[in-house]
């Protein structure tokens, strides 16, 4: 008996097993991520780095109006600027990111926008919690985290990061105003600050306090004295003049 029949079915029992295998792993793969960040500098610790979001449109029949952005552990609101986005679209912050938005794009057309980082984190990855709106009142969030091993069915935007350069440090925390804050007006040049007012070391202002209570107790003193003065030359003068009539 030839086996050249038996060796012909093992590679098609072969072959249907593996497409058997490829059809079930691609239709137990999640779907792709449907909004994605990327950096031109995709460095730990780098700085001034340009973030180009991409958020895939979904519907066909309305467009996107706005995104909002959680940013990770380690970019303020304050750290960020707007850099590229759709024509009539505004960024304003929030205490856990920003939102950007403004008329809405046509149905089928993806949201893209830019944002500047005064600098990136020190971490292995960041991710960007994201919060879609359509113009029709829909809204999609891709704001799922990786848990356990498996990948979430609408993952967060995330950016995988390079170690850090050597010799890179964090900057302190952003000094400026946040887009929903506005700066105080600079005091004129002849009018202190409140930091020179109240920059006084407590010695001082304690010296200052028991001068001013022993200048209060002096000028009582004085005034005591006055007083009682006063008083004695108006009794011996009625004296005198009653002694005199």
């Amino acid at each position: 008996m030839s086996t050249r029949p038996v060796a012909r079915v093992g590679r098609r029992v072969a072959l249907a097993g593996a497409a058997a295998l490829t059809a079930t792993l691609a239709l137990a793969a999640p779907a792709a991520a449907h909004a994605e960040v990327e950096a031109d500098k995709p460095q730990a610790l780098a700085k001034d780095v340009t973030l180009t979001f991409v958020s895939e449109a979904e519907s066909e029949s309305a467009g996107f109006t706005e995104l909002r952005v959680v940013l990770p552990e380690g970019i303020a609101p304050a750290d960020v600027t707007l850099g590229e986005a759709p024509k009539g679209w505004k960024l304003k912050a929030t205490s856990e990111g920003y939102t950007i938005g403004g008329p809405a794009l046509k149905a089928g057309v993806d949201a893209e926008h830019q944002i500047k980082v005064r600098q990136l984190p020190d971490a292995e990855e960041i991710a960007f919690k994201t919060v879609e709106t359509y113009s029709d009142g829909e809204v999609s969030r891709w704001i799922e985290l990786p848990t356990g091993g498996d990948e979430p069915e609408q993952p967060a935007p995330a950016l995988k990061l390079k170690a850090a350069a050597p010799g890179a440090k964090p900057d302190g925390p952003s000094a400026g105003p946040t887009k929903n804050e506005q700066a105080a007006p600079a005091p004129s040049a002849g009018e202190p600050t409140a930091e020179a007012t109240d920059s006084k070391p407590d010695a001082k202002a304690a010296e200052d306090d028991e001068g001013s209570s022993a200048g209060l107790v002096v000028g009582g003193a004085v005034v005591a004295l006055a007083v009682l003065g006063g008083g004695a030359w108006w009794l011996v003068k009625r004296r005198t003049a009653s002694s005199q009539s």
